[in-house]
Formats: C-alpha cells, structure tokens, sequence
C-alpha cells in the first residue's frame, strides 16, 4: 500500500506542478507578450518622430512616460543612457533609479531585454521590459522601461496550486480506502509468500510459508513450500557430498605431497623423471588447493566460515604473498610488478591468512585468466578510511555481460581455464566477512582490474 500510495503521490505531485508551471507559463507569457507589444508601439512611435531634434526628442520621452495612460496596471519609466531615471508615469520624484540588468542589457543590445524577479529596491516580484529609444542619428537616448507587479498573478498561482493539491489528497483518500480492501484480500497474503520466496531464493532453503486461507494462495503456497523442502535436502546432500569427498582426499593428497618432494631431494634422478616428479608435485599441489577451496566454501554454506582477528600489518601480508607468488609465476614466463608507493598504510584488524587466501585467488585468477598479457601489476594503498589493493592483469578481461555473475559459485562463464568456480565466491564471503567490498571490473587499454578494499576499523 505505501508502495502505490507513493507511486500515486509522486504522479500526483508531477501533476500538480505540471498545472501549476503550465498556469504560471501561460500568464507569464501573456504578460509578457502585452509588454513586449506595448514596447515595440511605443519604440515604433517615437521611430516616426525622428525629424525632431534632439533636445524636443528627448522632451517628448519625457512627456510621454508621464502621461502614460495604463498607469493603474503597468509603470512607464523613461531612463537615459545613464541609467538614470529621468521621468516616471507615477509622477514622483525623487525615485530612485532601477539597477535590474535587463536595461544595461538593452542599452548595450540596443533591443527589447526582459527580466523577472525581485525588484532589488522594492523587494516586489515584477516583469520589466526595457526598449531602447534611438535617435535618427543612430545614438541610444535612453530606454523606456515597462514594469508591472506580479503579486496578483503569484497570488493566483497559488490558489491553482492549493486546489490542485486538495484535489490530490482527496483522490489518495479514495485510493487508500480502496486499496485497504484489496490489500485485505490479496496484497497481505501475496506479500507474505513473496517474501517467504525471496527468503529460499537467496539460500534460506527449507524455509516454510504458513497461510490461513484455503483457496489458490494456499495452493500456490503449499507447491512453493515443497519446492523449497526438496531443494533443502538437495543442498544438504550436496554439502556432505563435498565435505565428506574434500576430506577423504586431503590423506592420500598430503602422501604424494609428502613422498614427491621426498623423491625430488635425491640428487640421484635423472633428468626426465625428476621432470615427471615434480609436474606430479605441482599437480598434487593444485589438487590440495582445490580441495581447501571446497572445504572453504562447504563451511560457507553451513555458515561455519569464521575469522580470526587481531591487528595485523596488512602491507607485509600483501607484500609476503606478492613475492612468493611471483617466482612462481616466473617460471610461466609471467611478470608480477608490484607498484610500491610512500604511503603509510595502517595495521587494521583482520584475519590475515584469510587475507592472503583471497590475494593469492585473485593472484592466481589474473594468472590464469590473463595468461596471454604476460604481465599482472599489484598495488596497496590508503585511500580515505579503507586500504586498498588492486591487482591487473593484462589479458583479454572479462565479457560484459559476465563481469555481474563471475563471483557466483560454480560460475565459469566462457573462460576455458582449469578450475571449480567456487574461488571467487569464497573470497567474496571472506570479504564480506570483514566489512570490505571485491569488484572486477575491465581495465581502460585491457585486461582485468579486481579491486579489495578493507576498512580500517571494524
């Protein structure tokens, strides 16, 4: 109800300043154009006494703004080139000259200027128009200045406005009683089904909608409800799947670890199968990695993923794992820069082996992804109350319409790089985690820029 009654609202609103401005811009302008024609009449018949000389000209300018014959509704004021106010339709004198900028304007156009506003001496809201008054020889005399109050059209304004809105509040009263039956009826139970559904739909599987009517709502919300018992089990099932599968594979995973290296340290191998040996190590290696990314996000599922946190020089962090990772890298003929700066960058609590567990994935992700650019540039920085740390790669980047779901889980996309696609979304909840964003987004000139940011306090 507060949604449509806002929705209402807001057009009403539009609408009743959409009468309001059309009621102002039709008055306005008919005034406007009354001053403009009485202006060019007035300017045309001077035009026709341009055989007089200067001196009976300009004594006729004067005559002229005094007897002006629609005083009661508009000023005439005749104004040298000076600025001066020389003679008045209202007769007094004394007056202080006007300083509005349209007749400055006219002076220096030598054509009809127009201004709306608030008198600087009067404080009044008028329109004022100023027409040049040009002699034969070409020399501006002064302008005549047309002004007239605004107070009762602003006035009328504004009772076009009240009405509009009175009109508004009773057409919502309408709107409310009616929409309260119907929110009654159908809204209440339709928006608690939807938002029991938006609960499963973000995770919360097994979740059940309770409904007291008996008609198609139940209908609908007893199929949504086994909907979501079925999915629940499904989900825990696969959890335990992958929990009981990560951890029968650690043993026999930590062996070949444990015996390839041990069979490396013999000096007495040959070449070819010390170079069997150790694509058997590094393969194993990969195979333990993946192993941790599944534990990881099987205690993400369960909600089980903690942190650990203290203070903890997060620049050394990044750094450690920058140059480690960057002799690994070296050997696949890929560059990792790191672009070191001044800054001081301040120890922030943390989980720091977290932390690093999510700079080597995008490490990696940047290596694996933009293998082709062979070159990754990382950085850290204080920038305001965060640390931040941006990591670039120089590959192709990420597709578009891909760059809104590479952090879901299991998501690939159209990359053809080895992986489970449970990465992203593990540091995604370690961020999350810490209160600090991850996006990726594509570099200007190329590539993959992944952008971590911390906050400095938790």
């Amino acid at each position: 109800m507060a949604n449509t009654v806002g929705v209402i609202l807001a057009l009403g609103l539009v609408c009743v300043a959409a009468v309001t401005a059309s009621y102002a811009a039709y008055y306005y302008s008919n005034m406007q154009a009354d001053l403009k024609r009485r202006a060019q009449s007035s300017t045309d018949f001077f035009s026709g006494n341009s055989h007089q000389d200067y001196s009976e000209y300009y004594q006729a300018c004067i005559t002229y703004a005094r007897t002006y014959e629609a005083k009661d509704m508009i000023e005439l004021q005749f104004i040298d080139r000076n600025g001066e106010l020389v003679a008045t339709s209202y007769g007094l004198w004394g007056n202080e000259s006007p300083v509005t900028s349209e007749i400055a304007q006219a002076l220096s156009s030598r054509g009809c200027e127009i201004f709306v506003g608030t008198d600087p001496i009067t404080q009044e809201h008028i329109m004022a128009i100023s027409s040049p008054l040009i002699f034969s020889s070409g020399e501006v005399v002064g302008v005549f200045r047309f002004v007239t109050s605004l107070g009762i059209v602003d006035r009328q304004i504004f009772y076009v406005a009240i009405i509009s809105c009175l009109t508004l509040l009773v057409f919502l009263l309408v709107v409310l009683l009616s929409g309260s039956y119907f929110m009654r009826s159908i809204m209440v139970p339709v928006a608690e089904i939807t938002e029991k559904a938006k609960r499963i739909a973000n995770g919360s599987y097994g979740v059940q909608i309770q409904t007291r009517y008996d008609d198609e709502i139940r209908e609908l919300a007893d199929t949504i409800n086994e909907l979501s018992s079925k999915i629940s089990q499904n989900e825990k099932m696969q959890s335990e799947f992958i929990s009981q599968l990560s951890h029968e594979l650690r043993t026999p995973l930590t062996v070949i670890n444990g015996w390839s290296e041990t069979l490396l340290a013999d000096d007495n191998m040959d070449d070819e199968t010390r170079q069997g040996m150790k694509i058997i190590s590094s393969e194993a290696k990969r195979l333990t990695e993946m192993v941790m990314e599944l534990l990881d996000f099987t205690r993400m599922q369960d909600g089980r993923m903690t942190l650990t946190v203290e203070t903890t020089d997060i620049r050394s962090v990044f750094e450690d794992t920058v140059y480690m990772y960057s002799s690994r890298l070296a050997q696949d003929g890929i560059t990792l820069e790191y672009l070191e700066n001044d800054s001081d960058i301040p120890d922030i609590p943390c989980d720091g082996k977290r932390l690093r567990q999510v700079f080597l994935n995008v490490l990696d992700n940047a290596a694996k992804h933009g293998r082709d650019g062979k070159r990754i540039e990382a950085s850290i920085s204080h920038e305001d109350d965060q640390v931040v740390v941006r990591i670039r790669d120089h590959g192709p980047g990420i597709p578009e319409d891909e760059l809104g779901l590479v952090k879901k889980k299991f998501y690939k996309g159209s990359s053809k790089a080895r992986g489970t696609g449970i990465g992203l979304a593990v540091c995604e909840e370690i961020m999350e985690l810490h209160n600090g964003k991850l996006t990726l987004e594509n570099a200007p000139g190329g590539g993959t820029l992944v952008t971590i940011a911390l906050p400095v306090t938790q």
